[in-house]
């Protein structure tokens, strides 16, 4: 399959990538070099909103006027018009030791927001979970129920019965069942746990046959696993560090993928001078509307 490259960004750690139809653009951040980006595959034109911390995830507002964006140091407004930010609520952790990972909106804007032990001095603890959040304005930040050192691959499934939810540091996605009144999650189950040599499972998206794309970091590929959990296909590609992919374009039928330069070597990055970039593919079937709006 044909990998296009979209955008050199050369990223710290490319993420969240979100296609967003009424503009046909595509937003995503930058983790490390914290960062709300916004590309519009068609000219190429591009904006930046600088945030003052670690970035993990982030939402639109219905008006696409702001931006929920949770950071290392709590759940902030991005003014997109001014670049200003607006604390809502602090963070739910000792961001010295961890931070914000991985979001993702359902249909009734409820957004999930996971967790990552990430300290800024790597030796001063041994590695301990940390939460999975949820977030509306009528409810403020919630707790629920799941823990990790690294939460990742958030995605429903076309009905939205199910949510996915990696646990990557153990190399395990979870799914489970998901009550799209409640925002509740139950039985909780492996689903599928790729080898420790292909790579950590990161972010994902869900096309709509209920197929499970996986971007392995480490492993420079993309999985597709069918809705019983055996692999379908595998996408290699020119870049070692994948982090999410996300389905866009008027059919929602390209593929995008954001990628990391963080923790490659000199030698590493002369390999894969496009490490950090943005790409693209088209993989022959269409994907479902991610939500980003937050409710």
């Amino acid at each position: 399959m044909q990998i296009e490259l979209v955008l050199a960004a050369s990223a710290a750690i490319g993420e969240s990538p979100t296609w967003v139809p009424q503009e046909q653009a595509l937003y995503w951040i930058d983790i490390k070099a914290p960062a709300l980006h916004w590309l519009e595959p068609s000219s190429l034109a591009t904006r930046h909103w600088p945030l003052p911390s670690d970035i993990g995830g982030f939402a639109l507002d219905a008006a696409r006027s702001r931006a929920l964006v949770a950071l290392r140091s709590g759940l902030f407004w991005l003014n997109l018009a001014s670049g200003s930010v607006t604390e809502i609520a602090p963070p739910p952790f000792d961001p010295a030791l961890h931070r914000f990972n991985e979001s993702a909106c359902d249909s009734r804007g409820r957004f999930w927001i996971g967790t990552m032990f990430d300290p800024h001095n790597p030796r001063a603890k041994m590695p301990e979970p940390a939460g999975l959040f949820t977030f509306t304005t009528a409810e403020g930040l919630q707790r629920a129920p799941d823990e990790s050192q690294l939460h990742n691959g958030m995605a429903w499934s076309p009905d939205e019965r199910l949510f996915y939810l990696a646990h990557s540091y153990s190399h395990v996605v979870h799914v489970f069942a998901y009550d799209g009144a409640s925002g509740r999650l139950s039985g909780r189950r492996p689903f599928i746990a790729p080898p420790s040599d292909l790579g950590v499972p990161d972010g994902a998206a869900v096309d709509a046959e209920g197929g499970y794309w996986c971007a392995l970091h480490g492993g420079g590929r993309l999985h597709r696993y069918r809705p019983d959990g055996s692999l379908d296909r595998e996408i290699m590609l020119p870049v070692s560090q994948p982090t999410m992919c996300a389905f866009g374009g008027r059919e929602l039928d390209t593929l995008y993928i954001t990628s990391a330069a963080d923790g490659l070597s000199p030698q590493a990055l002369a390999r894969e001078p496009f490490a950090g970039s943005v790409f693209r593919c088209r993989p022959g079937m269409p994907g479902i509307p991610r939500p980003y709006v937050v409710a």
